[in-house]
């Protein structure tokens, strides 16, 4: 039997459906085509918490938690590491094993650091979800780029390395490939909706702003500002869930003032299950990104977006320059008045843009033909 490895977190997300499906969809989509897929997590001491947000040993922590409820929910075979240590899942000894049995690894973002794992597949793909910041640390030799160790480089951000697309490259060969949706997971949703435009998101970033040109680069927090008049300007409902800091109360009030409603993500989509809910119970999603993404050209479609394509939610999302149609389905903005011009066609049509948001999942993300293609380009039999 053909066998794989998926290395992402999980553990190190808890309560974070939207990321959780992240990585979810590889190891569903490899294990669609046949393989045996093992799912391998580290995560650091100090970043377990007890439910209190308190500091806990990782055998007491939401995160371990987090990572067996939905390994469990989903029928995945899976092994968590604290600092090289075992937790749960294969002994070490069963885990280098399956992995000098895979035929490639998929090593979301480089979590996977252990080299005698890493090293052991035959074919090790380093699949970058975070296109521009991922090649702006590597060009200036940040630990954070973790590409070392990797036959195969794959990134969502189609444009890089194009003449369209100003990211560097760093002096590495860059394969364009795209989040894959199991479509039977994310089904047309029903014709009723709870609210109108919605997103989930973290407002603000983990990580800092990087530079591409000289340019240094604006965060989501800060092109949704760009937009905060939307509501007032458009005659429909916008909805937030997000994860957003005390810190941010301004941004917070501002939101709500200009007639957001803003919600918490943890309330809503905490779970892989209750984040497919909330999207399908929207009519449309509406949301902002990174500038890294957007004013490089660099194509990055968000997996949040192509799991509300695939339920047939129409999206109206900042403009990347995708590879991918717009127009039908999706639609994009740059400025507030296109913004406001996409909203109010996607509502004019909807029924025919529902219908197109689907389409575009079934043409452009479906995982067993992303995969199909990813694997083959990485001389990898599917």
């Amino acid at each position: 039997m053909k066998a794989a490895m998926v290395a992402g977190a999980l553990a190190n997300k808890p309560g974070n459906g939207g990321e959780a499906w992240v990585r979810l969809s590889w190891v569903l989509g490899l294990r669609r085509l046949g393989f045996d897929v093992h799912l391998v997590e580290e995560i650091s001491p100090s970043v377990c918490l007890d439910a209190h947000g308190r500091p806990a040993a990782v055998e007491d922590s939401v995160n371990l938690a987090y990572f067996a409820s939905v390994t469990a929910a989903f029928g995945l075979s899976a092994t968590l590491l604290c600092a090289g240590r075992w937790v749960a899942g294969l002994s070490m000894s069963e885990l280098v094993a399956h992995a000098a049995s895979c035929d490639v690894i998929l090593n979301i973002s480089g979590h996977l650091e252990d080299v005698q794992l890493l090293s052991a597949a035959r074919c090790r793909v380093f699949l970058d979800i975070d296109p521009g910041f991922t090649q702006v640390w590597a060009a200036d030799r940040r630990r954070g780029a973790r590409l070392a160790g990797h036959d195969v480089f794959a990134t969502i951000g189609e444009r890089i390395g194009s003449a369209a697309c100003n990211i560097p490259v760093a002096g590495v060969q860059w394969i364009s490939t795209r989040q894959p949706v199991l479509l039977d997971q994310w089904p047309v949703a029903g014709t009723g909706w709870e609210r109108e435009f919605s997103t989930v998101a973290r407002w603000r970033a983990a990580y800092g702003a990087v530079s591409v040109g000289q340019q240094t680069q604006t965060l989501k927090h800060q092109e949704f500002r760009r937009v905060f008049d939307l509501p007032r300007l458009a005659n429909h409902g916008f909805e937030l869930a997000l994860d957003i800091d005390a810190a941010d109360a301004a941004d917070k009030a501002a939101l709500q003032g200009h007639g957001w409603r803003v919600v918490d993500a943890s309330d809503v989509a905490a779970a892989p299950e209750t984040y497919r809910s909330y999207i399908q119970a929207s009519a449309a999603e509406f949301s902002a990104c990174h500038g890294v993404y957007a004013h490089t050209r660099s194509g990055w479609v968000s997996d949040r977006t192509a799991r509300y394509l695939a339920s047939g939610r129409p999206a109206v999302v900042e403009d990347t320059a995708p590879v991918i149609p717009t127009g039908a389905g999706m639609l994009t903005w740059s400025t507030l008045d296109e913004a406001r011009a996409a909203v109010d066609a996607v509502m004019r049509d909807y029924d025919a843009h529902a219908a197109a948001a689907r389409q575009l999942a079934e043409r452009y993300f479906n995982s067993d033909a992303v995969l199909d293609e990813l694997l083959d380009r990485c001389s990898v039999p599917a």
